[in-house]
């Protein structure tokens, strides 16, 4: 019944558009039915999506008022319901409504005491300050990288080779005994400079496929079938080095006027909505920021500094969840180092600064973490790195992530939101980036709630 009204519909919408009154074609009318049954198909896909993110978001929103308050009255005892408010319209404290009753972010909490600068004191006086694992290492890590770099004249040094085990684990009877279970994982990839000697060493599953390196998800792809009251573990070992990149410039001197007609350029200052947008509030705050500065670098090195001191990191919600990163960042606040890197690409591409993004893991003893970056052209110099997130060093490297990167990365992707190879068939765990897998069955994917990961990183000598 559906077929012929959707026959009907659109052979009235070829005659209705036929000036001269002719009677269509076959082929028109044939046409014209695959046309209005890709816009309903595409209208259910659509429909069926934003139930799947109104679902994820109940998931990531899942704590109480009572709970919010507990945690609260640690540090502030007679809180009150009008200071939460504030906290709430200001960003600081995420909540939403969820069927109806109110629940805040799982990671909400904790969130408010690094983002509001009273409460993030508070937490200082109580607890002392956070130690950041990472830093005595950077701190003699980058210095040395600076200096070897100039004194060699080249952009990389302090290789590091890894030795890595990655698994991922779908728990017993999760699906229907018998049904194949389909996994992409991530690997370092094998086209970028800093990345080198890539050799797979171990794999669970005796057949797998590794995505060539034109996909921008670097992924291992292995299947197997579901045993009842067995988990799924599909796992695999890897060594790879990873090189540290500073590049030294004079931005005076040394960065020319760009070629606006290549082909990389118009595609690396292009918007990409709804996540890399170059107008709008995005656009309006780059120009402010900038002044009347027109180096490309300077410009760049004022939006990274001012995005490094007004927007402090805090836990993210799943980028799936969110309908446009760079503006939730401006709306919020605050922003995870993916978050603030699609700003810093967004707001260089709106000033015509070429930038694209890059991610994967990091990899620093004691810190080991997914993480997000930047790269950004500069006529006469190339492709730098940019880590928006890592942000402002001390001294006397403070710039130093403004133009390098550490060796301690595993980078796996060259853009966002690209296709899988094989294909994945359902919807996307992680619509954005990929990290930590991805995982699907016959019936549908599986979500980041349905399964587990664990990189492990081998001791290995340089």
């Amino acid at each position: 019944m559906k077929t012929r009204l959707m026959a009907a519909a659109a052979l009235m919408i070829i005659f209705s558009c036929n000036n001269a009154g002719k009677t269509p074609t076959p082929g028109q009318v044939a046409a014209g039915i695959m046309e209005r049954q890709a816009d309903v198909v595409q209208s259910a896909m659509a429909e069926e999506w934003e139930m799947e993110r109104m679902r994820r978001i109940a998931l990531d929103f899942n704590k109480t008022e009572e709970e919010a308050l507990a945690y609260i009255r640690q540090f502030f005892p007679d809180v009150t319901s009008e200071q939460m408010k504030k906290w709430e319209a200001s960003g600081a404290l995420e909540s939403m409504n969820i069927n109806g009753e109110k629940r805040y972010f799982s990671r909400a909490f904790r969130n408010l005491f690094r983002i509001d600068s009273t409460c993030r004191e508070k937490f200082l006086e109580i607890n002392g300050p956070e130690e950041d694992p990472k830093a005595p290492l950077l701190q003699e890590h980058l210095p040395r990288v600076v200096a070897l770099t100039k004194t060699k004249g080249t952009d990389k040094a302090e290789p590091v080779t890894y030795s890595i085990t990655y698994t991922l684990t779908v728990p017993a009877n999760t699906i229907p005994e018998g049904e194949i279970i389909r996994a992409w994982m991530p690997l370092p990839r094998t086209d970028i400079p800093r990345q080198k000697d890539f050799r797979l060493t171990e794999v669970s599953e005796p057949e797998y496929i590794i995505s060539p390196d034109r996909y921008v998800h670097k992924s291992i792809y292995m299947e197997k079938k579901a045993v009842k009251d067995s988990p799924a573990v599909f796992s695999y070992s890897f060594t790879y080095t990873a090189y540290a990149q500073y590049n030294h410039f004079d931005p005076l001197q040394d960065v020319l006027p760009y070629n606006t007609s290549s082909t990389d350029y118009k595609e690396y200052t292009k918007a990409v909505p709804p996540h890399i947008v170059t107008d709008g509030k995005v656009a309006e705050l780059a120009k402010q920021i900038i002044g009347d500065e027109s180096n490309p670098y300077l410009q760049l090195k004022k939006i990274f500094s001012y995005i490094s001191r007004n927007y402090p990191w805090a836990g993210a919600r799943e980028y799936s969840t969110l309908e446009s990163i760079p503006l939730y960042v401006l709306e919020n606040g605050h922003g995870d180092c993916g978050q603030v890197s699609l700003l810093f690409i967004s707001m260089c591409r709106s000033l015509g600064i070429p930038a694209r993004w890059e991610s994967g893991w990091m990899l620093h003893p004691g810190a080991v973490n997914l993480h997000d970056w930047a790269e950004a052209y500069l006529e006469g110099i190339g492709w730098i790195p940019v880590d928006q997130s890592f942000g402002l060093q001390p001294e006397p490297v403070e710039l130093f992530y403004s133009r390098g990167i550490d060796a301690y990365r595993m980078a796996v992707n060259t853009d966002i939101g690209g296709a899988f190879f094989p294909a994945k068939i359902h919807f996307r765990s992680e619509t954005v980036d990929f990290q930590r897998g991805e995982v699907e069955w016959r019936g549908g994917n599986l979500y980041f709630n349905e399964w587990d990961y664990h990189l492990q990183v081998h001791p290995s000598g340089k």
